[in-house]
This record gives C-alpha cells, sequence and structure tokens, in this order.
C-alpha cells in the first residue's frame, strides 16, 4: 500500500525548545545585554588599551544543544570579553579608527533589530533611507549634487568601487566596454599616483587591471604630497587615457595632493580623477581645514570612510561618482526578482555587494543627533590632540618627531637607533595605556598615533605622552 505525501508546508514540530524560551524572554535578555554593553563602556578608561595577549584559547567544540541567550552572554563575558581591545575608547589611535558616538550606537542596535533588506525598493524604506544620508554627507564634505553616493563596507571597497566604474570610463574612451568583454580589452591601463594608499593596489588587483599598472609618480620635496609638474608629464607619457589616484589625507602625515591643481590639468589630458579621502575629507568640517580639502568636489569619484571619522560602528563607508550610469553598467544585477535600472537604479545595481545591510542608519542617526557642528567639534577637539601630542614628542629628547602634524596623525620615532624591534618594544610597553600602530616614514621605521574617536580629550594626550616619554628612555 502507498505511504500518503505529505502535503507542500506540512511540517509541524514545534520550535526549538531553547529558541522558543528566549523568545518568550525577549525583552530580559535584551536588558540583560543593554547591561553588559553599558558596563563595556563604563570600563573603557580603566581597561587596558591593548590587554595582553597571553595564551591562545583552544577551541571549543560546536554545542549540539544550546543553553540559550543568557549562557551564551556569559560565556562570551567570561571567554571572550577579556581579550577584546578597547577599541571604542579614547587612546586606542591605531588605524585612524574612531568609536561610535551614542546615537551611531543607537542606530546601529537598530539596524540589527529591523534588519532590514536595502538594496531594492521592493523591501521597505531602506534605500530611501540611505539616499536621504548620502544627501547629508554631500553637504557636509561640500560636494556638488552632481556626485551621487551609496554605502559601502570600509575604504577598500570604496576605492575599488570607484576604480571599477574609471575602468569603464577607460572602456568608453577606448570603445570598449570592461564589464562586458574583460579588463583585457583595455590593453595596458596606467594608474598615476603619488603616495597611494595600499588599498589602491589590492582595487587594481580586484579588477584585473594589476598592480603593475600603479605608476608612482614624485612627491614634493619633503612631503607625500604628489608634485604637480611630475603627474603632468607622467600623463604626457601616457600613450591613452588614464586614471589619477590623489590623496586627501596620506597615512603617515595626512599630506594632501594640491586637488585644484590635480583637477587643473584635465584642460590638458584626459583621465580619471579618483580621490581617496577616507578620512582627509572630514577637514572639510573645520573652518580653519577646510582649504586642505578644496577641490574635493572636483573628483570623478570619491572615497570617503566613516568608521574613521565619523565615528560610527565597523563596517561604513561611502563612495561618490559623477558617472553613477557608468557604475550601474558595473554592477548591475539582472535577476526577475530585482527592480529594473531605470534612471535611479536601485542600490543592488550600485556596488559589489548583492547584501547590504542598512549601515546608513547609524549615520543617519549621528548626524541627526549631533549636526554638522557637534561633528565639526569633534574634528577639531582631535586636531587639537594631535597637535598637542605632537608639541610633547618635539621637546622629549627620547623621541623624534619626523613630520608637521598636518591634521590628525602625529608621525614619530625612537630618537636613537630606531629599528623595527625596538620600536616594538616601545609599542608593547605603552600598550595598557595606549594603541599606535607601526609604519615607515622616509625609510625610517616609526609609530603612528592617529586620533580620530569622538572621546579623546586632552587629559588623554597627558597619559599617551607620559607613556610613550617613559617607555622610549627605559628602551634606550
Amino acid at each position: 500500500m502507498a505511504r500518503p505525501r505529505r502535503a507542500v508546508g506540512a511540517y509541524r514540530a514545534p520550535m526549538d525548545r531553547t529558541l522558543a524560551a528566549d523568545l518568550a524572554r525577549l525583552p530580559d535578555l535584551l536588558e540583560a545585554t543593554r547591561r553588559a554593553a553599558a558596563d563595556a563602556l563604563a570600563t573603557l578608561e580603566a581597561r587596558p588599551v591593548v590587554p595582553p595577549a597571553g595564551k591562545p584559547l583552544d577551541p571549543e567544540p560546536l554545542p549540539e544543544d544550546g543553553a540559550g541567550t543568557e549562557q551564551a552572554l556569559a560565556a562570551f563575558q567570561e571567554r571572550w570579553a577579556p581579550r577584546l581591545s578597547a577599541s571604542a575608547g579614547p587612546r586606542y589611535l591605531g588605524f585612524v579608527t574612531g568609536g561610535a558616538t551614542p546615537a551611531a550606537l543607537a542606530g546601529d542596535w537598530l539596524t540589527a533589530t529591523h534588519d532590514q533588506n536595502s538594496n531594492g525598493a521592493l523591501d521597505g524604506a531602506g534605500q530611501d533611507l540611505e539616499r536621504e544620508t548620502v544627501g547629508w554627507l554631500r553637504e557636509l564634505f561640500h560636494l556638488s549634487d552632481a556626485h551621487t553616493g551609496t554605502f559601502v563596507s570600509g575604504a577598500t571597497m570604496s576605492n575599488t568601487t570607484g576604480l571599477a566604474i574609471a575602468r569603464e570610463w577607460l572602456g568608453e574612451r577606448l570603445g570598449v566596454s570592461a564589464s562586458e568583454d574583460g579588463a583585457a580589452a583595455l590593453g595596458p591601463v596606467r594608474v598615476l599616483s603619488g603616495a597611494p594608499h595600499s588599498s589602491i593596489a589590492k582595487a587594481l588587483s580586484v579588477l584585473g587591471l594589476g598592480r603593475r599598472s600603479l605608476v608612482p609618480v614624485p612627491t614634493l620635496p619633503g612631503r607625500e604630497a604628489v608634485d604637480p609638474a611630475a603627474l603632468e608629464r607622467a600623463l604626457a607619457d601616457s600613450p591613452g587615457p588614464a586614471v589619477v589616484v590623489a590623496n586627501a589625507g596620506t597615512v603617515n602625515t595626512v599630506d594632501f595632493d594640491d586637488l585644484r591643481a590635480v583637477a587643473a590639468l584635465k584642460e590638458r589630458h584626459d583621465f580619471w580623477l579618483h580621490t581617496d579621502a577616507a578620512f582627509g575629507a572630514f577637514a572639510a568640517l573645520s573652518p580653519d581645514h577646510a582649504h586642505l580639502a578644496d577641490g574635493l568636489d572636483a573628483s570623478d569619484s570619491l572615497c570617503v570612510d566613516l568608521h574613521k571619522w565619523l565615528n560610527v560602528p565597523y563596517d561604513s563607508a561611502v563612495q561618490f561618482t559623477r558617472r553613477r550610469d557608468l557604475q550601474a553598467r558595473v554592477f548591475q544585477n539582472s535577476a526577475a526578482y530585482l527592480g529594473p535600472l531605470g534612471d535611479h537604479p536601485d542600490l543592488v545595481h550600485l556596488t559589489p555587494e548583492n547584501s547590504h545591510r542598512l549601515r546608513a542608519l547609524a549615520a543617519w542617526f549621528t548626524l541627526r543627533a549631533y549636526g554638522r557642528s557637534g561633528h565639526r567639534e569633534i574634528v577639531e577637539r582631535d586636531i587639537a590632540c594631535a597637535r598637542a601630542l605632537g608639541e610633547r614628542i618635539s621637546h622629549d629628547p627620547a623621541l623624534t618627531l619626523l613630520a608637521p602634524v598636518r591634521l590628525n596623525v602625529v608621525c614619530f620615532t625612537l630618537a636613537d637607533d630606531p629599528t623595527p624591534a625596538r620600536l616594538t618594544a616601545l609599542r608593547e610597553a605603552v600598550a595598557a595605556e595606549a594603541f599606535v600602530t607601526p609604519t615607515v616614514y622616509g625609510g625610517t621605521p616609526a609609530l603612528r598615533a592617529a586620533f580620530s574617536n569622538w572621546r579623546t580629550t586632552q587629559a588623554d594626550v597627558e597619559r599617551v605622552a607620559q607613556a610613550l616619554g617613559s617607555a622610549a628612555r627605559e628602551i634606550a
């Protein structure tokens, strides 16, 4: 006798018992999580900025039967929380990393709560909220309405997206389409830059243009800013259209290319101008420093990293371009369940990411909560802190300041025998008080302290300066 077939949708097993119990207690569990978060933030000042590494933990096996959120929270607090750095705090001075303002944190929690797929018009107003936020950011950085923008995960993805549009522009100039025919259809490509961030070479590798397409252009004497005359000579030597990557804030010394001078070269040479302004764009918020970012609006594409100086949680950045039509040509995603391209393409057609959480909400919250003036105060306070640390280092005989403090990064080294090993010892000696990162500047091994956290004050500068000076003298 044939067995009866189960009707589609006839699955009747109950919800997992532990999951059902968590659902019934959800408000209490969220309150417990809130208390854990509040305690973590309240102890930022007292915790080591980077805890001692210790012995790596042996991985635990995946549990067959879970014990619920309460037990998971307790296990996290015991096993992992003590090992996490205080990267949300005021003396984490590595990687130009901000923290999360109270409003940004609220926005990020609600991002997970509402769990939006914000890539298309079929699912709520997520992409409309993102467009409003991008409009606010465009205004914040003094860009024109000609620039459209989209949220991505960070500066690397922003630079990659901008250079992908540049790649399509090269094809337009040459009568081919890289997105349809492949990068090989372009032939040799030249990407010119004075002091590019490492993510530029990575993007060129991903895009099939190759790291070797990146052509270094001489910088001004004693600077990381490109020499406009040298750039013009390099453009004159290019056999066809080229890409120029300008820098608005280099990693080591926050040096700025003369963006107006670079853009003026378009009158005589054919090139796409991509500007990496990951954190330098925020100079536009300060009347005393806005001149550094003058000319951002001339960019054909532009990178700004928001989890740096906007102080929203990882991972969040924005990319802008003047050629959304080329952007959609590169990233269009053809599927029956997606909206058409049209004049205002859905966000799914504008970046490599089909999965696109509502990152814009944290940025929307902090901009709505504190406005232009609140974020200007953060930028100007961080600049003042960087200059104060630079001043302290310049007067400390055990340390040497390697470059002027132009904005928010202090580049320095040991005054005596600055080998990588000795600098590692210095960095590790101060890890409980401050986190700084290694670099090389002008061939000299060095350290850099980057100020971009909304909590940092002059009191933190004093603690960092004392820790660095004491450790440097002990090493000497």
